[in-house]
């Protein structure tokens, strides 16, 4: 058998000759309002939510809101939950990592000015996404708490121009009803067909 010296080059040189962009991110710009949920819930409702699109995402803190955390437990979640959303992006592709911004109440969330459509997921509401305006491009989106949000919340989300919205004839739990008005939304203003 005969061996053949080999060459080990120590330099390479690359020319580009194109580039592509390969950009992932949805139209819509969302920002999902969550009130807390307990468990692995509010985990899934952040990956799943990196999945659809949303750019950034609010933990709220309500008067039903089931969990409560204190300084050093609340920055390891958030930490926690910023990775997650870091391997959703991996998981679909998405070029841009969304912000997971620190816990905040609901009345401070609901205060903050921008120029989205809000919307208020309510199980009495007499409006449906189909009923928005059809030019969105931004939206605020709120999702209350297993139980819902209490009436002077509800009253206090309306005084912020929030808009109820009803997404059919079944009451969902919160993970669910996050996931299936992004999905909503995606679909009426964003990038699902």
């Amino acid at each position: 058998m005969l061996k053949l010296p080999i060459r080990v080059k120590k330099n390479v040189s690359v020319r580009i000759l194109d580039e592509q962009e390969d950009n992932r991110e949805s139209p819509l710009n969302i920002h999902l309002g969550q009130v807390m949920s307990r468990g692995e819930k509010m985990e899934f409702t952040i990956q799943k939510s990196v999945e659809l699109g949303v750019q950034i995402i609010t933990p709220l803190i309500s008067e039903r809101c089931g969990v409560k955390l204190d300084g050093e437990r609340l920055e390891k979640k958030q930490q926690q939950w910023q990775k997650i959303a870091i391997a959703a992006c991996e998981q679909c592709g998405r070029n841009v990592i969304p912000v997971i911004r620190p816990v905040q109440s609901l009345k401070d969330w609901c205060a903050e000015t921008d120029d989205a459509l809000k919307i208020n997921l309510h199980p009495r509401a007499s409006q449906s996404i189909n009923t928005l305006p059809a030019e969105t491009a931004k939206v605020r989106l709120l999702i209350g708490p297993e139980g819902g949000l209490s009436a002077e919340e509800i009253a206090m989300t309306a005084g912020h121009q929030f808009t109820d919205i009803l997404l059919g004839p079944r009451v969902l739990r919160t993970e669910t009803t996050a996931l299936t008005a992004i999905t909503a939304l995606q679909v009426r203003f964003g990038d699902l067909g």
